[in-house]
């Protein structure tokens, strides 16, 4: 019985790990909403299997509420809080971590199930395995994050929070990569090296800006200097160099000062690659995959300054950092289809290039 077809290509699969990246976007929406609500420290224990149990009775409740009265958050932030206010935080933090169970078990049983019927791609399995692996890893990260809160911290660590979110968007990159793999099935041409190194910058750029957006939500930076295009009424405000090194992951004014910089360069970075790629009328689709690729940084950017100037409202936060996902989904694609389609492009003869 045929497993894949002959060079590697299993739909099913395909869908499988198209699907487990869906809800990867969605846990990182829901951890961006858990963070604006300031829901992350309510549950101050780790427990893998018996947490995904919720206090299932009054004196439950009153566990929780008590463990998390004993954090700096309670006594510093939230020292009238009552036990109908912190079941709404507790709520967010509880659905961010049962989804993240799911997503686990989503990928986990499937893959193992898929395993056994032979129907991932042999040149694939490593790859599933590696992502299976730093989904645990995840988790084990995520309660390292809560853990610098629990007691000399009224939050959580940035970079710490910035590490969490950089994992989770790998593993986005890696499903969105493995499942158009498993789609198309395995060619061996190479890309042209200009292209395909150029469009692999531009991912490692937007992810980088996903890990500056990270440390601006850990450090609550956006929050703050929410004028544009200055920030109260200078290019850099003032920037306190007294904490060292981390002075460029705690600092409100330096990180989001950072992040704008970088945004600036990613609207021009990526502007001047679709631009290029249109006048080289690239075909299959490549062309248009730029454009698509400069439209949603434009969108993404100008979400970014809309949300600042408003002090990050829940719904546009949560919204900028879905954009901010889908934005990453859109360059990995982008960078897929350079390497899959330029090569036979080129190889059919040369191009000629629009001025």
């Amino acid at each position: 019985m045929k497993r894949f077809s002959a060079n590697g290509q299993s739909r099913a699969v395909a869908i499988w790990l198209f699907a487990t990246a869906a809800l990867v976007f969605a846990m990182v929406v829901v951890g961006g909403v858990t963070r604006l609500t300031g829901s992350g420290l309510s549950i101050t224990e780790w427990k893998p299997i018996m947490g995904a149990l919720p206090p299932m009775n009054g004196a439950d409740w009153a566990d929780a509420f008590q463990k998390y009265k004993t954090i700096p958050q309670y006594e510093h932030i939230n020292p009238d809080m009552t036990l109908d206010g912190f079941k709404t935080i507790f709520w967010w933090e509880w659905a961010h971590r049962f989804l993240g169970r799911i997503i686990g078990v989503v990928f986990a049983v499937p893959f193992f199930v898929f395993l056994a019927l032979r129907k991932i791609p042999k040149r694939l399995i490593g790859r599933c395995a590696v992502l299976l692996a730093l989904g645990g890893l995840q988790g084990l990260i995520g309660w390292w994050m809560v853990s610098s809160g629990l007691s000399e911290r009224v939050d959580v660590a940035p970079e710490r929070l910035a590490t969490h979110l950089g994992l989770a968007l790998l593993i986005f990159m890696g499903l969105i990569w493995t499942g158009l793999e498993a789609w198309r099935g395995e060619e061996h041409a190479r890309p042209p090296v200009g292209w395909s190194r150029g469009a692999a910058v531009l991912l490692g750029a937007v992810f980088v800006q996903c890990l500056l957006g990270g440390l601006v939500a850990g450090a609550k930076a956006g929050f703050v200097y929410t004028d544009w295009p200055l920030m109260n009424g200078s290019v850099l405000p003032p920037v306190e160099w007294g904490a060292g090194a981390l002075t460029f992951l705690h600092d409100q004014a330096l990180v989001q000062f950072n992040h704008r910089i970088a945004a600036y360069a990613l609207l021009i970075g990526g502007t001047v690659y679709a631009v290029q790629a249109w006048r080289w009328r690239l075909a299959e689709g490549l062309g248009v995959s730029a454009m698509v690729v400069a439209t949603v940084l434009w969108m993404q950017a100008a979400l970014g300054v809309v949300t600042l100037i408003h002090a990050v409202p829940l719904w546009l936060g949560a919204l900028h950092q879905a954009g901010a996902a889908l934005v990453l989904a859109v360059v990995t694609i982008n960078l897929w289809l350079v390497r899959r389609s330029l090569p036979r492009l080129f190889m059919s003869g040369p191009r000629t290039r629009v001025l």
